[in-house]
């Protein structure tokens, strides 16, 4: 059963390395993330799940130990998603490396010193259904008698002339109507965002987010957001439910 989530941005300039000289613009994006972290970690799971934004339209899961890295970015930052497997070589690269969204949250667990439960990553692609987002949020529920979950996401990427979307005049309200749902555990509305409208606006986080809807219909959580602005033209949110 799900006990706690925290919601937070996947861009890679979270990690102050990449960001470079842009570092101070999100440290209290940052902050927020490490605030819903702790959260998760009063929360006592049993086990983490990190849900995130697949790359071009990826859906796959990842185990604990998974590697990522940033030197795409031009940085030289390897991350793991948690503790390596057990019965695996530490020094062993992973198969199949993380996404950028996955590497991010690896990169947040690391910094928190995350160590209060097992890990377990999932991509979530673009192209999935509401209800099949729902669906896979029922099933994460079950994995163990206390789920946590870490739902990575960017809202929409068309607030400014500079963003990477262009400017959209839908983009406001469309961030503002997610950050009222996060920050009120609101699982309806989360259910019925406009998959069409987020795809348009460039919302990595509608899949993500819908999971969490899924995985929450049973847990009567209350929310709280965190943090809501929109850097560089993106709409970055940070919430938690318990």
């Amino acid at each position: 059963m799900l006990v706690a989530a925290a919601v937070c941005p996947c861009p890679p300039l979270l990690v102050p390395d990449v960001a470079a000289g842009a570092a101070p613009e999100l440290a209290p994006a940052r902050a927020s993330c490490t605030d819903g972290l702790g959260l998760l970690a009063a929360a006592r799971p049993d086990r983490l799940v990190v849900v995130a934004p697949g790359e071009e339209g990826e859906h796959g899961a990842y185990a604990e130990g998974a590697r990522g890295s940033f030197r795409g970015f031009g940085v030289d930052i390897d991350v793991r998603l948690g503790r390596a497997e057990t019965g695996t070589d530490a020094s062993a690269p992973s198969q199949r490396p993380l996404p950028t969204s996955l590497a991010v949250a690896a990169w947040l667990l690391e910094r928190t010193g995350w160590a209060d439960a097992p890990i377990e990553g999932l991509a979530v692609g673009e192209p999935l259904t509401p209800e099949r987002c729902i669906e896979i949020g029922r099933e994460v529920a079950t994995r163990a008698e206390r789920v946590a979950l870490l739902v990575m996401g960017d809202a929409s990427a068309c607030r400014t002339l500079k963003a990477p979307g262009y400017l959209d005049e839908r983009a406001a309200p469309f961030d503002a109507s997610v950050a009222r749902a996060l920050g009120e555990a609101d699982v309806a509305a989360l259910k019925a965002l406009d998959t069409e409208l987020a795809h348009e606006l460039k919302a990595s986080g509608r899949a993500p987010w819908q999971v969490l809807a899924g995985a929450a219909e049973d847990a009567a959580l209350s929310g709280a957001l965190l943090y809501e602005d929109a850097p560089y033209g993106v709409g970055y949110l940070v919430a938690t439910w318990s």
